[in-house]
């Protein structure tokens, strides 16, 4: 767990990507979902 800190402050970030599709087809393929998997 590595904290970011400035100034004033210290602080951890998190990021929760939430994607819904409307007709529930097959948006992210592969590669997309490797590269989302790096981040």
């Amino acid at each position: 767990m590595k904290l970011d800190s400035n100034n004033h402050s210290v602080f951890l970030l998190y990021y929760h990507l939430v994607l819904v599709t409307k007709y529930r087809r097959k948006v992210i393929d592969d590669n997309i979902s490797n590269r989302l998997k790096e981040m």
